[in-house]
């Protein structure tokens, strides 16, 4: 089978490879669609991700495909079901673990990271990891139920209130999905912050009550405009630097809860304004992978709860991994999938 086998910093090689033989307890999943995360874009430019990868190791760890095998020990899983994965493995012995916090786990190891995930034919993971999905869904959306389960992870944290004006400052894919959990979540405004048009007009599509440029005049004011005052409630930062910090902090009003979810790069750092955080009693929160909500994204992709197929804008077969990664960074996309069934 062909697979894109990532050897360390920049390279990446197409490789055929045997299908993967299960051990005890393992599912084989043909793996129909795979997104590229920021954690991969951050992995293949030789920068840690959740977790630091296991080279040589395929990459991929928001996937969805059918299985076609189940080893002995398997019992929930059958073969023909539709299955998303759950990426992320935890000892279950530690502190962490133990005390119902085991995204803090430090021998934490994911498919896709640190064994082979799904930038591959077929791929084989322990069947704790797999997630149900309806038989009716669509695979390049089950794939994204990794990001909307990271997603629901932020949104818990943040806590959003009924009748909140939220802000989210990026307009990727991961801000279009906090977009639409913002409403879920009880938003009253939801107001999404881009300086890319074709997200902008994306995010109204998908129900933004507003879409706002950054690079086109003050944000406050904008805000105003948009929504009648000068600040948001709640800011989710979906960008992943330090600018993106400051105009979260910038539109931030007495009470507000800023969200900083992005993955940054490991030496960034941000000045904060501290008698900001006193007198307007701000609460800043990070959000960390996704513990426990796996299963939940997959439920509300399954009753499609999210509209989540206009943000796939470009699709590549395997062996062209890593144009799909860099056409991941640029600005004419949003959500780019990988389909290893594709020649």
């Amino acid at each position: 089978m062909k697979a894109a086998v990532f050897l360390g910093k920049g390279t990446i090689e197409t490789r055929e490879l045997d299908i993967p033989a299960l051990g005890e307890g393992e599912i084989l999943i043909k793996v129909m669609a795979c997104g590229i995360c920021g954690t991969d874009v951050h992995i293949f430019h030789g920068s840690p991700g959740a977790t630091e990868a296991t080279v040589p190791v395929v990459l991929g760890h928001e996937f969805s495909g059918e299985v076609v095998e189940c080893a002995p020990g398997t019992s929930r899983i059958k073969v023909g079901d539709k299955v998303t994965v759950d990426p992320n493995m935890y000892c279950g012995n530690c502190d962490y673990c133990l005390n119902g916090k085991k995204n803090y786990c430090p021998s934490m190891s994911a498919v896709g990271v640190n064994i082979n995930g799904g930038f591959e034919a077929y791929c084989s993971v322990p069947e704790a990891q797999a997630i149900l999905l309806s038989p009716d869904v669509d695979y390049e959306e089950a794939a994204m139920a990794e990001p909307v389960a990271c997603c629901l992870r932020g949104i818990d944290n943040i806590g959003i209130t009924q009748g909140d004006t939220v802000c989210i400052v990026g307009g990727g894919a991961i801000g279009q999905i906090m977009a639409q959990l913002a409403r879920i979540s009880g938003a009253s405004k939801v107001v999404v912050s881009e300086p890319v048009e074709m997200r902008r007009e994306l995010a109204i599509s998908l129900g933004a009550d507003a879409a706002i440029d950054p690079m086109a005049g003050d944000l406050k004011e904008q805000l105003q405009s948009a929504t009648g005052k000068d600040y948001a409630d709640v800011i989710i930062e979906c960008v992943g630097r330090p600018v993106a910090v400051g105009q979260a902090v910038h539109i931030a009003g007495k009470g507000s809860k800023i969200l900083l979810f992005s993955v940054p790069n490991p030496t960034d750092t941000f000045e904060l304004p501290l008698i900001d955080i006193f007198q307007k009693e701000l609460t800043i929160k990070g959000s960390f992978v996704n513990p426990d909500t796996q299963y939940r994204a997959a439920k509300l992709i399954s009753e499609k709860r999210l509209n989540l197929k206009p943000l796939i804008t470009h699709r590549y077969p395997t062996k062209q991994l890593e144009e799909a990664i860099l056409k991941q960074m640029a600005n004419d996309s949003v959500k780019v999938v990988v389909l290893p069934q594709q020649e």
